[in-house]
């Protein structure tokens, strides 16, 4: 049996399995035996991809059959600072699972989404977990985050996930919340009207627009209210588009009745030591 990559986002890890990966996205999701379920996001990765930071060939060498033939489910490589050591060329499909084991692959797509003068609300999956809503589109708000930060802080990458706000993006206060599915919503308006059109004013230089304001953050992953997915490790960006909702059927009922479009990935060009 050929051992598998695994790049998990949820949480962060990178694992060697002998399952392919609709097969790895039950098992990761539902647990040994359906005893546990909980949803996934990961990427498949070139199972030759090496790092001095991981001992893949040393998981490779555990990553045996069981006793009785059956394939070994998983051996983690790493659960700590995995995605500043990815690269956007190792990186395969993405997959988003439901907890009840259900996978949709996403293949890479060759641009980022058109710029839209509105206002955003993105999902950072790793290696932090948080909802933040922004003045930037996703390729500026990557920057922002890692490689040129307007704040005292900076990630040596992240991967996050931008969600659907429906007309709240351009009119926080009168717009129709529709079925936007967030227990939140009075929050996330006051949190949008911070935003415009305020702007933070230094005394040594121009104004630049207030852009980070955190807002509550359930267990659930809205997959049905993914917009569009990045995942950033330094100097490079990479998209995978998602799907219309008549393909999504197979996630589930929560899915099939929404349309998905375009999470973008990026990762560093090079290496990091």
């Amino acid at each position: 049996m050929s051992i598998h990559l695994y790049y998990s986002l949820i949480p962060e890890a990178l694992i060697a399995s002998m399952l392919p990966p609709e097969k790895f996205g039950q098992y990761y999701a539902t647990g040994h035996k359906f005893k546990s379920k909980g949803q996934a996001v990961f990427f498949e990765i070139d199972p030759n991809y090496r790092h001095p930071y991981f001992d893949i060939d040393g998981c490779y060498k555990r990553c045996v059959s069981k006793a009785d033939g059956s394939p070994k489910n998983s051996i983690y490589v790493s659960m700590y600072r995995v995605t500043e050591h990815l690269t956007v060329s190792v990186l395969g499909k993405m997959y988003l699972t439901t907890a009840m084991g259900e996978t949709l692959g996403l293949s890479r797509g060759d641009t980022l989404p058109k710029v839209e003068p509105e206002l955003h609300m993105y999902q950072d999956l790793a290696p932090i977990n948080s909802l933040v809503v922004s003045v930037f589109d996703p390729a500026a708000y990557y920057a922002d985050v890692v490689t040129k930060p307007s704040k005292s802080f900076r990630f040596p990458g992240m991967c996050f996930v931008e969600l659907e706000l429906g007309p709240l993006a351009r009119d926080p206060e009168n717009g129709k919340e529709g079925d936007l599915p967030y227990s939140f919503l009075q929050h996330l308006r006051e949190a949008l009207m911070e935003l415009t059109p305020r702007v933070e004013v230094e005394q040594t230089g121009p104004s630049r627009p207030l852009t980070r304001i955190p807002v509550p953050n359930g267990q659930e992953r809205l997959f049905r209210r993914h917009r569009g997915g990045t995942c950033l490790l330094p100097h490079a960006l990479a998209r995978h588009p998602q799907k219309g909702s008549q393909q999504l059927v197979a996630l589930g009922q929560s899915l099939a009745r929404t349309q998905l479009s375009s999470p973008a990935v990026g990762l560093p060009e090079r290496q990091l030591p």
